[in-house]
């Protein structure tokens, strides 16, 4: 079974980071809020999302099973 993406908001500080490695999953709106655009772990953004994982400031990104 796939795992899914879960980011902590309450740990997020929507610095962009994730979003800078892998556009197509995060999104910081124009209010500053980072948006979850897909909560699926593809084949296509797996690596991307590894890397987000690992960057991330506040380690407010993991995943979770679907």
């Amino acid at each position: 079974m796939p795992n899914k993406i879960h980011v902590n908001f309450d740990l997020c500080e929507s610095n962009a980071v994730c979003m800078a490695l892998a556009p197509a999953v995060f999104d910081v709106d124009d209010r500053g809020y980072l948006n979850l655009l897909t909560e699926d772990v593809t084949p296509e953004n797996a690596a991307e999302v590894e890397e987000a994982i690992t960057q991330c400031p506040r380690q407010a990104i993991s995943l979770k099973p679907a």
